[in-house]
């Protein structure tokens, strides 16, 4: 295996950084094991040094805004650093919840019945909608911000808490059912990971904090449902244009196991928490060799892109 400089980009200004800064240290501890030269940096708008170090690749560990919404993937890019992840368009595309359910839609790929909320339309659309539904920020991640609403008289407090924070918000139908999450490793679905909380839904505290969130491959669901989730996340992936590693989540209709889309994380977390390392260790990939694949992913991409340069310096001579 050949030794590489590689930096782990970690922490960042959005809301998830210390989320961010456990995903970083675990994927800067696994890459040193493995014999690789490593170093750990914390980057932001006004921040930009991690930039300047030399590097055979980098590890992009950030979660939410700058870090996932394709911001310091365009910085990479302007700076000619090889990356691990998706590039700057299709992480944009995926950030923004309301613009990759459309494009679902556009696919045939089944997603909740949604509506943007502004600060001029709380009152229409809080008369307009049956609850339960979901509201929640359109370019956020991690469930900050996200509520479930079970009573009308709730709806009207969350939409103006979201919008007052965010500008806008998402209002979904709530789907009564399984949450399941995908995760893609290289446009192969891992096992279908069913997600148990022992709160009402998978929030911050559930994802990061709690000690007994359930997490379960033996899922009662018929398999070809389960299939139909995997063939339907790889989908999602090519939708959105995404590449090298992300997760899927979705919801099953508990009466009509009919899925439904919720969102495409393209930076998903590496913490001992985290639904990706578990989805691969299900099928024997360590968490090391997750970290490796991924760098090598990114390594394999930049050598295509070199030898395709110099075969059109070839033809133009």
């Amino acid at each position: 295996m050949t030794t590489l400089d590689i930096t782990v980009l970690a922490g960042g200004p959005s809301d998830e950084r210390e989320v961010s800064l456990n995903s970083g240290k675990a994927v800067h501890d696994a890459l040193v094991q493995l014999g690789h030269r490593v170093s750990m940096m914390d980057i932001a708008p006004d921040n930009l040094r991690a930039l300047e170090v030399p590097s055979d690749c980098v590890f992009i560990a950030l979660h939410g805004a700058f870090g996932e919404d394709g911001q310091v993937q365009l910085l990479l890019e302007n700076a000619g650093k090889r990356y691990c992840g998706t590039d700057a368009a299709a992480s944009a595309l995926a950030m923004d919840k309301v613009a990759a359910k459309r494009r679902f839609i556009s696919r045939d790929i089944p997603t909740p019945r949604f509506e943007v909320v502004k600060e001029e339309n709380i009152k229409a659309a809080a008369a307009a909608w049956q609850i339960p539904v979901v509201v929640k920020p359109i370019c956020s991640g991690s469930s900050v911000d996200t509520y479930i609403v079970r009573e009308p008289s709730g709806l009207t407090d969350a939409l103006e808490t979201v919008v007052g924070k965010h500008g806008d918000a998402l209002i979904e139908r709530c789907i009564d059912g399984l949450e399941l999450t995908v995760g893609i490793l290289d446009r192969r679905a891992l096992p279908v990971l069913e997600i148990r909380p022992k709160r009402e839904f998978y929030d911050y505290q559930a994802k990061y904090l709690d000690d007994d969130t359930e997490y379960l491959f033996d899922i009662d669901l018929p398999p070809e449902v389960l299939d139909r989730v995997g063939r339907l996340s790889v989908q999602a992936q090519d939708a959105l244009g995404c590449r090298d590693f992300c997760r899927v989540d979705w919801m099953v209709d508990r009466r009509t196991h009919e899925p439904f889309a919720l969102e495409i994380n393209t930076i998903p977390g590496f913490t001992s928490h985290s639904l990706l390392p578990k989805a691969a260790a299900r099928v024997g990939i360590s968490f090391a060799e997750l970290c490796q694949e991924i760098v090598m992913l990114a390594m394999r991409r930049g050598e295509q892109k070199a030898r395709g340069k110099r075969q059109e310096a070839i033809g133009e001579r």
